[in-house]
This record gives structure tokens, C-alpha cells and sequence, in this order.
């Protein structure tokens, strides 16, 4: 038995782990572990929606044991580890020993202070998922204790917030706090007034690897939303009711450090080749230059690549194009394979400021050009849904909808809130019953006909010389039907042409068998929407029909509102006095266990 250690469930060790899986599925004489202190990947882009209040905690955690399901190559290990021996290639935790032929390093980063007095003790960090909750709790608390306050002073040093560092993370972590501020001020009768946001660093521009036309769109919209901008200006301390900037100092019930990162605790104390912060330096194989069975990926990594006079960025992108590249070279080493070097084209950057407004940078890695606004937090919410389809399938692009638009609070979101009003269920139970008793009751009339004659064909239009399929004979009395496009007309004829119709203009066989299948739609359908059970699929399929009746040019204007009504039931109807209630958690519960849903993720 071989055995690959992948050591941290970040973006690059997740994604490590499942193409390594996917790739060795066959080999059964490998096995995967992956090891990380938690039993969760974490989002970490996306740590400040959380701590300002936007989105639920549990949008930026996704189980490593749902991520992992269905892979029989793979072991999830909640552990710590707290010692390497590379010499035994062995590593090393407080209850256990595990040993490994190949190992891939992706511990990722933790907040560096550089040394300012009272940082670590007194700020904020946000670079976990325990963060975020701590200061999502806190800020909150803040405007709670700031209500009750009767010292306007007082009061406004609780509501005043600084964050220190500029970088991507500060910027979108002020900008979601402005947004919040406006919601928790309202909502706890404080005066938005007295609450003041700065943004600190000691650099003389936000965002600085970003174009300087991005950067003056992202300062105007900081300052439009409140926030104090104050660069290059170095904070000397942190202390416990505010900071030093230069001389002066602000006083403050929060602060949050955002200003760098630096390698993971046990990166620091491994015997290997480091630079910049803690940073592991590999050849271009993604190699440890000191063990070549030592791989690095993701934060860990540190690496020139041919033509650059800087090492790979610590961003999202780097972790996946290096995950991809070091599942791809271990493999290749167990099978004698060659071997690729890593040449990484990143395609960009974006930054949220609030929930409505962005900057990014994006495009080939020869050519980019730059976005704002709505069209900036799009491009966000695209990127991030495609990388969590890779991580996690359907189920976690499904659950990050919801979160990001269909379940948001307070309007914050690019669609403000007319994705997320809901009505209760209930109000929807007489449609849901008029459009199930009129299906039905339509597919038993026409039952009777089919049983009275079954060579009868009545809902394809009879096919006579010099009349268009938008004029037709509907049961025995003519009517005048609702238009149809030509193009759609044509269409359908040409399929009706070929299927429905023999070359003497009689019926063939497949037009009875079309025929008796929709009138016992109708009344299969009809009957599921009035009992309530599994109602969005049963609506799905009767627009579905609606929408074949309608293209055949047969249809009454009375299908318009059966169309309306059934797009109107798809949300759920049938959890409301509906068997919906009492089947659908039965099934879903017994769906999610079997091993090919877990597999593909086909669960929400």
C-alpha cells in the first residue's frame, strides 16, 4: 500500500485531494488521506459576508465528509499535526503517527502582525472560520451595548470600527460593515450618525496591485458609504479601546487586522528551504527543493516562475492551478509518467465593496481589462459558484444560490431582495387545487373519448392542404386558437410531418400513442397537484404540456392561465396541506444515502 498525505483542507488541499482520487480511483493499492484540525473547508474569501451579518455561518463551511462521499480512495482525518520527520517521512500529532510516501503541504496562512505593540492582543483577525462568527457576534453586541448607552461619547467610541490593511480583505471587510451598519443602526434604534469606519494603512493607496482607475472607483465608493480613508500612515499600536496611527490616536470598540499574512505555525518550525513569511521553496515541479517527496501548494508555496521577478501570489487561483499541477506529477511518479512544471496564467482579481458593488481585473493572462459595479459582483458570483461545483457538485452551487440571493437578508445582493420575498405556501392551496381539478378533470373527458373510440385522434390537428397548424380542430366544436410564431409553427409541423402523419394524410400508430400519453398525463399530474405531492415536478410538467399544446396550435386562451398558474406552483406548493409535507423529508433522508447521489452531489 502507497500512501499520499494531504495535509490541510484549503482550496489547494481539497482540490489536491479529489483529482488525485479521481485520477487513482483504480489503483487500489493507494490511499489518500487528507488531515486537517477541522471537519470543514472553509471559504475563506468569503469570511467577511459572515462577520457582517450577510450571510449565514454555515455558507462558507462545506463538510469535508459530503465533499469526500463516494470516494472509497480517500480518508478524512481530523487531527492536528505538530511535527514532521522527513527523514522517516512521518508525521506527527498529539494522539498518532502517520506515514506517507508522497506528502502535499497545504496548511495555509495565519494573520502576521509585524510586530506592532498590542496587535495580536487587542485586534480582531479574519482568517478562519471562527473568526468570522467572533466577530460577527461582537459587532453586534457593539451596537446592542452602544443602545443602552447614555454617554454620547461613550456611545460613539463603541460604534466607531477600524480595520488596518487595505489589501482585498480590509477593503471588503469595511464595505460589508458599512452596508451592516445601516441594517444593525436601524434595527437597534441607534443613530447612524455616530458611527464612524476607518480604513487604515500604511501604504499610500488601497488595492494596490490594482489599475489606479479601479482603485479611484473603489475610494469614491468607500467614501460614499461612510468610510474614513487614511493611507500611508503607519499604525505604531494597537491598544485595547483603539489604535495609534502615527501620533495621533483613534479611539475605538473594534479593531480588525487585515494587514498580511504569513506561513501556518507549523510551516515555520519545518527543516526546509523557506522564504518570504514562511514560504516554502520548491523547483518548478512544486517540489520541496530539500525532499522531492515533499510537495507544496496553495499559501506554502514559494515559487518564481520563468520570466517573473516575484513569487506566485497567495490568491485562490494559485492554489488551484498548483493543486492541479501536483495531483498531476504525483501520478505521473507512480506510473512513470512525465512530469510538468508549473507555469501558472492567472486570469484576474475581484473585490466586493458591499453586497451590490465591485472592482475586478479580469481576462487572459495577456490581456485584461477592468469591471465595476453589479457587472464586477457577477463575475464574483460566477467564479466562486465555479469553483464550489468542482469542490462539491450541485448541492453546494444550489445552497450558495440560496445564500447569496434567495435567502438574503435585509436586500444585500446585486439583486437586491426580489430574488428572497417569500410568501407562506398556504396562500398558494386553492390554485394549487383549481389547476390539479381542471388538468384532471380535462384528461377524463378525453379519457372517455379514447374509450369510447381509440382510433380516434383528436389533439393532433388533422392534416388537410392549405392549413397552417395554428388554426385546428379542438374535440368537436371549432375554436379559434391562440397564434403561434411561424418559425415555431414550421417547426412543429415538420416534426408532426414525420411522425404523426402518413403519406395519405391519415394518423400513423406513434399519434395514438402520443395521444393516450398525454391525456393520462393530464390526469396523472392533475391528481398529484390536488393531493399535493410532488408538486414542482408535476408543475414543471404541465407547463411542459401547456407549451406542447399551445406549439401544435390547438390551443384555447384558457391555457394561459393554466401556464401562469403552474409556473406560480413550482415553488413548493405542496408543503402546505399537501403530501409534500409527509413525503418529501421521508425521501430525501433515504435519496442521500445512496452511494451515486453522494457521489455526484445530487442533493439539496
Amino acid at each position: 500500500m502507497r500512501r499520499i498525505v494531504v495535509l490541510g483542507a484549503g482550496y489547494g488541499g481539497v482540490l489536491t485531494a479529489k483529482k488525485l482520487a479521481k485520477r487513482l480511483k483504480k489503483d487500489r493499492d493507494i490511499r489518500i488521506t487528507l488531515i486537517d484540525k477541522n471537519p470543514f473547508h472553509t471559504l475563506l474569501t468569503e469570511l467577511h459576508e459572515v462577520a457582517a451579518g450577510r450571510v449565514d455561518e454555515s455558507s462558507i463551511r462545506v463538510e469535508l465528509k459530503k465533499i469526500f462521499a463516494g470516494f472509497k480512495n480517500v480518508e478524512v482525518v481530523l487531527d492536528e499535526i505538530t511535527g514532521i520527520d522527513f527523514g522517516s517521512r512521518t508525521l506527527h500529532s498529539d494522539r498518532r503517527q502517520y506515514h506517507y510516501d508522497y506528502l502535499v503541504i497545504g496548511t495555509g496562512s495565519k494573520p502576521c502582525f509585524f510586530g506592532i505593540p498590542g496587535a495580536e492582543e487587542h485586534a480582531f483577525t479574519l482568517w478562519s472560520y471562527e473568526d468570522a462568527v467572533r466577530l460577527r457576534d461582537h459587532i453586534e453586541a457593539m451596537f446592542r451595548k452602544a443602545a443602552c448607552e447614555q454617554d454620547p461619547e461613550r456611545r460613539r467610541d463603541l460604534l466607531s470600527f477600524v480595520v488596518v490593511g487595505a489589501g482585498f480583505t480590509g477593503v471588503e471587510m469595511v464595505g460589508e460593515l458599512a452596508e451592516h451598519a445601516n441594517v444593525l443602526a436601524r434595527k437597534m434604534g441607534v443613530d447612524r450618525s455616530d458611527v464612524r469606519l476607518y480604513l487604515v494603512d500604511m501604504v499610500q493607496r488601497i488595492l494596490p496591485i490594482l489599475p489606479e482607475s479601479l482603485v479611484r472607483k473603489a475610494v469614491r465608493r468607500l467614501e460614499n458609504m461612510g468610510v474614513q480613508l487614511m493611507t500611508g500612515t503607519p499604525i505604531t499600536e494597537v491598544m485595547a479601546d483603539g489604535v495609534r496611527v502615527g501620533e495621533n490616536e483613534i479611539r475605538a470598540g473594534t479593531v480588525i487586522w487585515t494587514a498580511g499574512v504569513e506561513g501556518s505555525d507549523l510551516v515555520g518550525r519545518l527543516d526546509l528551504q523557506q522564504k518570504g513569511r514562511k514560504r516554502i521553496v520548491t523547483n518548478d515541479m512544486l517540489q520541496a527543493v530539500d525532499d522531492d517527496r515533499v510537495y507544496v501548494i496553495g499559501d506554502n508555496l514559494f515559487f518564481i516562475p520563468e520570466g517573473s521577478d516575484q513569487p506566485v501570489p497567495q490568491m485562490v487561483e494559485n492554489a488551484e492551478h498548483s493543486a492541479e499541477l501536483v495531483a498531476h506529477n504525483i501520478v505521473s511518479d507512480l506510473k512513470n509518467g512525465k512530469k510538468k512544471s508549473y507555469r501558472p496564467k492567472f486570469h484576474g482579481m475581484m473585490v466586493s465593496i458591499g453586497s451590490r458593488y465591485g472592482v475586478a481585473y479580469v481576462g487572459s493572462p495577456r490581456r485584461k481589462f477592468g469591471l465595476s459595479g453589479r457587472m464586477a459582483m457577477l463575475i464574483k458570483h460566477l467564479i466562486n459558484m465555479l469553483y464550489l461545483a468542482q469542490v462539491c457538485g450541485f448541492h453546494k452551487v444550489w445552497s450558495y444560490l440560496g445564500h447569496e440571493f434567495f435567502q438574503i437578508k435585509d436586500r444585500r445582493s446585486i439583486a437586491g431582495g426580489h430574488l428572497a420575498h417569500r410568501s407562506p405556501n398556504f396562500w398558494l392551496l386553492p390554485l394549487r387545487l383549481l389547476v390539479g381539478y381542471v388538468w384532471f378533470t380535462e384528461g377524463l373527458v378525453k379519457w372517455k373519448k379514447i374509450m369510447e373510440d381509440p382510433d380516434r385522434i383528436f389533439l393532433i390537428p388533422a392534416k388537410t392542404e392549405g392549413t397552417s397548424a395554428a388554426t385546428a380542430e379542438a374535440g368537436e366544436a371549432a375554436m379559434e386558437a391562440l397564434p403561434v410564431p411561424d418559425w415555431i409553427a414550421d417547426l412543429v409541423q415538420g416534426m408532426m410531418d414525420a411522425m404523426f402523419y402518413t403519406k395519405d394524410g391519415g394518423f400513423t400508430a406513434l399519434a395514438g400513442v402520443f395521444q393516450t400519453s398525454m391525456v393520462v398525463a393530464e390526469l396523472l399530474f392533475g391528481a398529484l397537484l390536488f393531493i399535493g405531492l410532488f408538486t414542482a415536478l408535476s408543475s414543471v410538467c404541465t407547463i411542459l404540456m401547456g407549451l406542447m399544446i399551445w406549439s401544435s396550435g390547438t390551443a384555447s386562451p384558457e391555457v394561459l392561465w393554466l401556464l401562469m398558474g403552474g409556473i406560480a406552483l413550482v415553488g413548493g406548493s405542496g408543503s402546505a396541506f399537501g403530501l409534500d409535507y409527509y413525503v418529501l423529508p421521508w425521501l430525501k433522508e433515504r435519496w442521500k444515502r445512496i452511494p451515486f447521489v453522494k457521489r455526484w452531489y445530487l442533493y439539496t
